[in-house]
């Protein structure tokens, strides 16, 4: 169904008369089918209600009109029948009648022009008829189409016929401002030669359009080509209409079409959005290049998405050395006979007398010889040049090399005037006449009352980091399921008006009179497909901020071939670099084996550093330059400042990394879990390690045991420990950063408490977490000087028990095993 604004600038139905004309004579007494195409002849400019939202009302008013003319007003009835009749642009609506000396000649008026339109009833039915005949040319037209080289297809329509005439004609706007010739500024290139251009080329010279390539296999079973077709029409989604191309090869490695899919082509799945699909012969050069021009005026003009079903064969194997006849005999059997598509071009162009054969073959020579000497060039090239990889190359952010402008990053901390500011913006409603929920009411006030104690918890630590950024000229936007709520309630970046349904406002929005825009919105219940787009939206620019957060941490399990084939390796891969940013819900809060672990184990496994190898910890910016190195960076913060400083780092670093962040649940409204603004102010950074600073610190040859530890498990130990009164005794060390590990920090923590025994303590299960990641890089650390203890969960299959006194027997076992001095002499 087309949206009526789209129709009404782009489409005109016959007039009345010509309908009843065309179909007064011979008319089949057979039903025919009623497809709601709404056409209008008036463009939106002269009817300007068919602009914006309300277009889809009157697309409702007019499918109630078709039904019954007397269920709308007289005057949607007027309206409705000037447009079917052909009614110039503007004089379709007519104004409802004034309440004034005039009326009895406005009604005047209105009667004659009811009275000077043919019957509604037959207008109706002429309409449908018109629908339904331009339908069955549609339909009997590809029924009849040659698509398959092969002449193998299993559609068949001999159980479908499709009967047509050709009693009718179709006419178009008259868009005579698009052939308008203008001048080019001297700015722009598209003229190429030319220094004028109609305004028709012109717009389409200058729209930058969206392709994507596919297999007719993988169009059909893969889940990824619902969700991308899912996204086509979302506000935040849409590219705005993207051409997919199909490359049908009518078969899937060895597996027929019959055994890999359901429908009748590998292409339908397109239907889900109603986008046309265009199925080729691709033996027939000519007619590929017709239908995706026609496709690309599609996608131009509607702004939505199309299909090119390319109807082809595979010459050879999957690969060239593989042997296609022990599966599909017959069909490469009929392939081996077939003339390569090149050969049969070129015989119809010799026959047609457009090329003779010297001509072609000097064509054929001339590509050959392109390819023979870049192959030859190709042995010669010793030095792989990033720049010449970049096909987006960020200008002015790295060097013409390709490499950082500097291996440094500069205080991530700010004035605490910008702190104040943002918080108090925060905290407030920055619209006048804008009801907010009581319950947020308080959340704001909450909110408000902590930056009067110049303290900040997680979400405000979060929004003065993105509102900082946005005062710096960098674009901000965070995607995911529920993420302008917050799926915990705790972010609230959309406040909602209780009074006047859609009416929002983002605070956010609101901080600088000259700050980057912050895009924050919910997505659709997809992961691996709103987690592609990210990607690609973060691979744009440098200067974006690009966040996606999961609802619950494994929740990124259903994209995980993305983050394994793309965001894990992309820069070894593609030489790409990408800042996006995951935020990964995490932590064993006794709620069951779903929605608790974002499994962190996963994502260290797949770091590229060594754990037996010890890097020169005495080189320049050391911390710089492991960043440098690393294939991304794994975070899970402990406090709202050390969050609020890595969301910075992230821009002010000179280079791009993935950012894999474990946020918390339970930490985001504990008491404890808050920072003062002195954390956040010039000169502070992101801390990687925070050491132990309590009476342990004061006296270190008096500790006993060093434990390390990461995340919200820090506060279960230091209650622990306070109610044990063993705060001299045992030390904690917080890993805040996981990887690259923080070898240099973790050596002086380790050097200052001398007879400690050494001890990892995590709430996740032993075969998950970061035990093994982090236990061989310790050891290493220490020259394997000592043995590293662990004190956690034992391991299990699931990432936590579903019953919630288990839950806690298995936190206080793991809290004796760290307090327990005695606990490892029988291991030494």
């Amino acid at each position: 169904m087309f949206h009526l604004r789209t129709c009404a600038a782009k489409l005109r139905p016959l007039t009345a008369s010509q309908t009843v004309k065309t179909f007064s004579q011979n008319r089949p007494a057979a039903a025919r089918t009623f497809q709601q195409i709404r056409c209008y002849s008036a463009p939106v400019a002269a009817e300007p209600f068919l602009s914006g939202t309300s277009s889809n009302y009157v697309e409702e008013m007019y499918c109630a009109w078709l039904e019954n003319p007397k269920s709308v007003h007289k005057s949607w009835d007027i309206f409705f029948r000037n447009t079917n009749a052909g009614a110039p642009p503007g004089t379709a609506y007519q104004s409802p009648l004034p309440l004034s000396r005039g009326s009895l000649a406005a009604v005047a008026h209105a009667q004659s022009l009811v009275e000077a339109q043919p019957n509604v009833d037959k207008l109706v039915e002429d309409h449908l008829a018109v629908q339904s005949l331009i339908r069955a040319y549609q339909v009997r037209g590809h029924h009849i189409a040659k698509l398959d080289p092969l002449g193998i297809s299993c559609v068949n329509f001999d159980d479908a016929p499709v009967t047509v005439s050709s009693n009718v004609g179709f006419y178009g706007l008259d868009e005579s401002d698009l052939d308008k010739v203008f001048h080019l500024p001297t700015t722009t290139f598209i003229g190429g030669q030319e220094s004028a251009l109609p305004l028709r080329e012109i717009i389409r010279r200058l729209e930058v359009m969206s392709i994507l390539l596919h297999g007719d296999a993988a169009f059909a079973g893969q889940g990824i080509v619902y969700e991308t077709f899912h996204l086509s029409d979302l506000p935040s989604y849409t590219t705005h209409g993207t051409v997919h191309v199909v490359v049908n090869n009518q078969i899937g490695f060895t597996t027929d079409p019959r055994m890999a899919r359901s429908s009748p082509y590998p292409t339908d799945v397109a239907r889900v959005v109603n986008a046309p699909i265009f199925h080729v012969n691709s033996d027939d050069p000519e007619a590929v290049m017709y239908v995706c021009k026609v496709a690309a005026e599609w996608r131009s003009t509607f702004h939505k998405d199309v299909v090119v079903d390319l109807v082809c064969y595979r010459r050879n194997g999957h690969n060239e050395m593989d042997e296609p006849m022990f599966t599909q005999p017959l069909m490469y059997k009929q392939i081996r006979k077939q003339k390569p598509v090149l050969q049969k071009y070129a015989e119809l162009l010799v026959s047609q007398g457009v090329v003779n054969q010297p001509e072609y073959e000097e064509e054929i020579s001339k590509y050959d010889k392109i390819c023979e000497e870049a192959f030859a060039r190709s042995k010669d090239e010793k030095i792989l040049h990033i720049k010449h990889w970049l096909d987006s190359p960020w200008p002015g952010f790295f060097t013409l090399d390709g490499q950082p402008r500097s291996m440094s990053c500069p205080s991530t901390g700010l004035t605490e005037d910008i702190l104040t500011h943002i918080g108090n913006v925060a905290s407030s409603v920055p619209v006048e006449n804008f009801t907010i929920h009581g319950g947020l009411s308080r959340i704001l006030k909450t909110r408000g009352e902590m930056v009067k104690n110049r303290t900040v918890d997680w979400a405000l630590a979060e929004y003065m980091a993105f509102g900082s950024l946005l005062k710096e000229g960098i674009h901000i936007r965070l995607s995911g399921q529920d993420v302008e709520r917050g799926t915990f309630s705790h972010r609230h970046h959309v406040l909602h008006d209780q009074n006047v349904d859609k009416r929002t406002c983002i605070p956010m929005n609101h901080l600088w009179p000259n700050q980057a825009p912050y895009t924050v919105c919910n997505s659709s219940l997809s992961e691996y497909g709103v987690l592609g787009f990210e990607l690609g939206f973060a691979m744009a620019s440098p200067n974006a901020l690009v966040l996606w957060e999961a609802q619950f941490g494994d929740f990124h399990n259903t994209a995980q071939c993305i983050i394994d084939q793309f965001i894990c390796p992309g820069q070894a891969k593609w030489v790409r670099q990408n800042g996006i940013v995951l935020l990964l819900p995490h932590g064993m809060e006794g709620m069951g084996p779903e929605h608790s672990s974002a499994r962190p184990e996963r994502f260290l496994q797949m770091c590229n550093d060594d754990p037996d190898v010890l890097p020169d910890l005495k080189e320049a910016n050391f911390d710089i330059n492991q960043l440098y190195d690393c294939n991304w960076v794994v975070v899970n913060c402990s406090t709202p400042g050390n969050f609020f400083h890595v969301l910075r780092r992230q821009i002010l670093l000179p280079f791009r990394k993935p950012l894999i962040i474990f946020t918390p649940k339970s930490l985001l409204r504990h008491p404890e879990a808050r920072s003062s603004f002195d954390e956040m102010l010039p000169g502070t950074h992101f801390q990687r390690v925070i050491p132990e600073d309590g009476p342990a610190a004061q006296n270190p040859e008096n500790v006993k045991r060093l434990l390390f530890c990461t995340g919200k498990v820090y506060y279960d130990l230091t209650r622990e420990r306070k109610a044990r009164d063993m705060v001299g005794q045992v030390a904690i060390t917080r890993i805040e950063q996981l990887s690259p590990f923080p070898f240099d920090l973790l050596l002086k923590e380790v050097q200052k408490y001398p007879n400690a025994e050494l001890a990892w303590c995590q709430e996740e299960h032993k075969n998950q977490g970061y035990y093994d990641y982090v236990k061989p890089r310790l050891r290493t650390t220490i020259s394997r000087a000592k043995p590293v203890w662990y004190a956690g969960r034992d391991p299990a299959a699931a990432p936590a028990t579903g019953n919630k006194k288990t839950h806690l027997t298995e936190l206080q076992r793991l809290l004796d095993t760290a307090f327990d001095l005695d606990v490892f002499k029988n291991f030494s």
